[in-house]
This record gives structure tokens, C-alpha cells and sequence, in this order.
């Protein structure tokens, strides 16, 4: 739920110009922009996914596809090491989704709702037990 939480506030900041705005700028990238935009509207809505937990898993695979394109394109090329790049971020959570993407949504997720929720309702009731003679 956190990281979910922390991803969407990321995109709304990038979005909005809201929380500092787009890198600290205090303004919202340009509609459309590629790839700011595009990244800022996944992390916003992916992120919002990811923290009430629907469509966890796809959201989180979307989420950690995008932070793997930030870290290659945006952080790789100034230097091998996250540490060295300023990619950490991009890191921690690229691998942070995928891990959410592997083991789905918890027990407070809508995901694990609906499907507690389905379950019940097509689980067959026992049939009763007849009498031998």
C-alpha cells in the first residue's frame, strides 16, 4: 500500500505540478509529452492501483516495466551504478513492483475481496450425507 501510495504521489506531483511539481520545478509536464507524461499518468494511476489493490498484479508488471525504462534510458547512460546515476529511485521501485507482481495483491486488497467474495459464491454446498441401511 505504501509503495503504491509513494509511486501515485510521485506521478500527481508530475501530473498537477502539485508536491513540488515535475523534478522540483513546481509545474506539470506538458500533456502528451513523451515520455514524461506517459510515465507520470502510469505512475499516478499505476499507483493508485497498486494501493487499493486492483488489478495489482498487471498494474504492478506496467509499474515496474516503466521504472525499468526510466533506469535504462534516463539513468544508465550517465553511469553503470544507480548510486553513481542518481537511479536508485528508479531501481528500488522497478524491483519493489515486480516482487508485488509475483506474489499479487494481500489480504486488504480489493483483488483479495472480490476473490474471497466469488469464491464463496461458487463454491458448491456439500451435498447431504444419505442414510445407509
Amino acid at each position: 500500500m505504501v509503495l503504491g501510495l509513494l509511486f501515485a504521489l510521485h506521478g500527481a506531483s508530475s501530473l498537477f505540478g502539485i508536491f513540488g511539481g515535475a523534478r522540483g520545478t513546481g509545474q506539470a509536464v506538458e500533456i502528451g509529452a513523451w515520455p514524461s507524461w506517459w510515465a507520470a499518468l502510469i505512475q499516478f494511476v499505476g499507483g493508485l492501483l497498486v494501493l487499493i489493490g486492483l488489478g495489482t498484479r498487471v498494474a504492478a508488471v506496467i509499474c515496474s516495466g516503466s521504472m525499468a525504462y526510466a533506469y535504462f534510458v534516463v539513468h544508465q547512460p550517465a553511469a553503470l551504478l544507480p548510486l553513481n546515476n542518481g537511479g536508485e529511485l528508479a531501481a528500488l521501485f522497478c524491483w519493489s513492483f515486480l516482487l508485488i507482481a509475483a506474489l499479487g495483491a494481500g489480504a486488504w486488497s480489493l483483488d483479495g475481496l472480490l476473490t474471497r467474495r466469488h469464491g464463496r459464491a461458487t463454491r458448491p454446498e456439500p451435498a447431504p450425507e444419505t442414510a445407509r441401511v
